[in-house]
C-alpha cells in the first residue's frame, strides 16, 4: 500500500516546494524510520488531520506556535476523539516536526513541549468549582467584552457544551423562560439542554451589551459576537479568552473551553446525577429527534440539573 500524502487530492493545494517536502517526508518514514506500510499510512493520515486543521485556521505549518498546537489538541478532544487516539495523532505530529528540523526547514521544534495524553488520562483537566469561580471573577468587567466573556464561561459550564456548539448558538435556540437551550451537535443532531439560572442571568446581562454591537448582516441570530467585527466568535477566540483568563487567575492546569465540558459532567456525577442523564445532556447518546427528547426526558433532565449542578446550589 503506497501512501498518497504528496498527492494533491490529500493536501490543501500545496505548492510545488511543499509537495516535494511531503514526498521527502514519506521517504524519510519509509526508509530512515523503517515504517511498515500500515504504520506509514497511519502517520500520513494523522498528519493530514493537522494539515486540514491548518488550512481551516489559516496557519502556516512552518510558523506554528505551541499555543496553536495546544488548540489543535483541544479541538481533537472537542470532536470526541479518545486520549489514546489523540496520543497516536500527536506521535505523528512530533515525527513531522522532527523531520522539518532535520531538513532545516525550521530552526526550533514547536512540538518539543507539546504533551501527549497517556492512556486513560482525559484531557483537558477538570477544574474545581472554586477554580471556575476564580476564572470568572478574574474577568475585567471594565472592558466592553467583560460581560460577554462571563456569559460564555457560565454557558460552557452550565450546559456542558462543546466549543463549536457554543460558537454556533443562536438567539432562536434560547428558551430561557423554560430553562432550556437547543444545541446543534455533531452529525447535525439537536438536543435540548437545561441551563442554570446563573447562566441565564449572565446571558441576559450580555444581551444588554450586545445591543451596542454593530452586527454584520446575516449574523443577527448569533448569540456570541465579536465587538470589533460583529461576527460570531471562532473556536480559536474562545480558546484564547480562556487561556488569558487562566494566566490572570494563576491557574496552571491545562485548560481549554473543553475543560468546562469535562467539569460539567464530573461535577454532576460527583453530585449524584444519573449517568444516563449526563450522557444525554452531553449529546453522547442517540436520543432521537428534538421533539421526542422534549416530550419524554426534559422534566427528568432538568430535575437532574437543578438537583446536582453547583450553579443551581448557589445562585448569586
Amino acid at each position: 500500500m503506497q501512501s498518497n500524502l504528496h498527492n494533491d487530492t490529500m493536501l490543501p493545494r500545496p505548492s510545488s516546494g511543499e509537495a516535494a517536502l511531503f514526498r521527502r517526508y514519506n521517504q524519510y518514514l519509509r526508509l530512515e524510520r523503517g515504517f511498515s506500510d500500515n504504520t506509514l499510512d497511519a502517520y500520513l493520515k494523522d498528519l493530514q488531520k493537522l494539515l486540514d486543521y491548518y488550512a481551516t485556521e489559516g496557519i502556516d505549518f512552518r510558523g506554528v506556535t505551541l499555543e496553536q498546537l495546544q488548540t489543535f489538541v483541544a479541538t481533537l478532544m472537542d470532536l470526541g476523539i479518545s486520549p489514546r487516539s489523540v496520543a497516536r495523532i500527536l506521535s505523528g505530529v512530533h515525527a513531522f516536526y522532527r523531520f522539518l528540523v532535520l531538513e532545516k526547514e525550521i530552526q526550533v521544534d514547536p512540538t518539543e513541549l507539546l504533551d501527549s495524553p497517556s492512556r486513560g488520562h482525559h484531557l483537558p483537566d477538570v477544574l474545581t468549582v472554586q477554580e471556575i469561580d476564580l476564572l470568572i471573577s478574574s474577568i475585567d468587567m471594565t472592558k466592553a467584552e467583560g460581560q460577554r466573556d462571563r456569559a460564555i464561561l457560565e454557558t460552557l459550564y452550565s450546559c456542558g457544551l462543546r466549543v463549536s456548539e457554543l460558537c454556533h448558538l443562536k438567539m432562536s435556540d434560547l428558551f430561557l423562560h423554560e430553562g432550556f437551550i437547543r444545541v446543534h451537535g455533531k452529525g447535525k443532531k439537536e438536543r435540548l439542554v437545561p441551563i442554570s439560572p446563573k447562566a441565564i442571568q449572565e446571558l441576559e446581562l450580555w444581551f444588554t451589551d450586545r445591543e451596542g454591537v454593530h452586527i454584520r448582516p446575516g449574523c443577527e441570530d448569533d448569540v456570541f459576537l465579536s465587538f470589533r467585527r460583529g461576527t460570531p466568535l471562532s473556536r480559536i477566540t474562545v480558546f484564547h479568552i480562556v487561556k488569558e483568563l487562566c494566566k490572570t487567575a494563576g491557574i496552571r492546569a491545562t485548560v481549554s473551553p473543553h475543560t468546562f465540558r469535562h467539569s460539567f459532567a464530573t461535577h454532576l456525577l460527583e453530585g449524584g446525577a444519573n449517568l444516563r442523564a449526563i450522557q444525554e445532556m452531553l449529546g453522547h447518546e442517540d436520543i432521537g429527534t428534538t421533539e421526542i427528547y422534549l416530550n419524554i426526558d426534559r422534566h427528568h433532565l432538568r430535575e437532574e440539573i437543578l438537583q446536582h449542578h453547583p450553579r443551581n446550589m448557589k445562585v448569586c
